[in-house]
């Protein structure tokens, strides 16, 4: 653990929460709702600036999150504030706004950083086109060779390279994948492949090895860094969704997620690769927040959303106690989820 390694994790994460609530407060002004702190990080406060609009702006110490905290954000909660600046009594389409744009500018943070990292250093393609196989691994005895392509892992089809990586995660009957590959002469083969089993020495866990790497061809231009920008994004998506959703089957075990620990090592490995891997990883976890944030989970953006989908389809709004009964039922589970992936983080570490 080095200081430069602490300062640009922080640097991180704070730019991604600064980027979401920054879409709250922004849409929240110019709608004419009332603010009264606007906050980056969780915990104790470091330091507060009162501005001229009466706007607490505060760092505090945890860099793990932030708010924007508003009036009547579930319902009137300040006799002193005019009816028409609380969040409750602005117009359904106001309020809806409000909730998503936090999403909506991880995404642009993350579709922009994507363009100017392939800009750069280069668009890399992102199908799975076989480049090495190593003897002696499952993929080579099996009978799959370099320039082969992955079109379909257990039955799904695949069309990238990050998709297949989720695949090869997920848990497989008796621990064998069927792996489809298109050869270079057009024909297609299936096999039945059962990882090798080793341990990593710097993730301080086991890992399943199938003994291949993948082609990164390099595209450079500007109409390929959009093409990238754009793909990249989509792919990150998909992956997200076949987590979480495998994660709800059991097909994904929780060991594989990580916290705030895990993406500090992420963090750390990386300044040694340099600044284009810091971008990269920024605009990944970028997409990671507001894919979670968007889940139609209680104390999520995704949650506050459904409760108003609710409300405008039932044409009334739900009792505002029990909306903020469920979202602290779902804040607390959020908690306990932490702080058991920080652990399983913090075991790792020391393994």
């Amino acid at each position: 653990m080095t200081l430069l390694s602490i300062i640009v994790f922080i640097f991180i994460l704070g730019l991604i929460v600064l980027v979401h609530e920054f879409g709250h407060y922004m849409w929240a002004r110019k709608f004419g709702v009332h603010i009264y702190e606007f906050s980056i990080g969780m915990g104790p406060v470091i330091f507060t600036h009162t501005g001229k609009d009466d706007i607490k702006y505060r760092l505090r110490l945890l860099p793990i999150g932030g708010f924007v905290q508003m009036a009547g954000e579930v319902y009137e909660d300040d006799n002193k504030i005019p009816k028409e600046k609380f969040m409750c009594n602005r117009p359904w389409h106001q309020r809806i706004i409000i909730i998503v744009a936090g999403v909506i500018n991880n995404f642009i943070l993350a579709i922009v950083l994507l363009f100017v990292y392939a800009l750069i250093w280069g668009s890399p393609s992102d199908k799975p086109i076989i480049s090495h196989v190593e003897k002696s691994y499952p993929m080579y005895e099996a009978g799959i060779r370099k320039d082969d392509l992955i079109v379909a892992i257990n039955n799904k089809k695949v069309n990238s390279w990050d998709k297949a990586q989720i695949l090869l995660v997920l848990k497989s009957k008796n621990n064998t994948y069927s792996i489809k590959v298109k050869h270079k002469n057009g024909e297609f083969d299936t096999y039945n492949i059962k990882p090798k089993k080793i341990y990593d020495e710097e993730l301080k866990m086991d890992r399943y090895v199938f003994g291949f790497s993948v082609k990164e061809k390099v595209s450079k231009g500007f109409l390929s860094s959009v093409k990238f920008a754009f793909t990249k994004f989509i792919g990150v998506i998909e992956t997200m969704w076949l987590t979480i959703s495998n994660l709800f089957i059991g097909k994904l075990s929780l060991k594989n997620l990580s916290g705030p620990v895990g993406v500090y090592q992420v963090v750390n490995s990386g300044l040694s690769i340099g600044i284009s891997y810091l971008i990269y990883i920024t605009a990944f976890l970028s997409i990671n927040v507001g894919f979670i944030n968007i889940l139609p989970f209680p104390a999520f953006d995704g949650g506050r959303a459904f409760f108003m989908l609710i409300e405008k389809i039932r044409r009334k709004p739900i009792n505002s106690k029990i909306e903020n009964t469920i979202h602290m039922i779902g804040f607390i589970l959020l908690l306990i989820l932490m702080l058991f992936i920080t652990w399983q983080d913090i075991l790792r570490l020391f393994k």
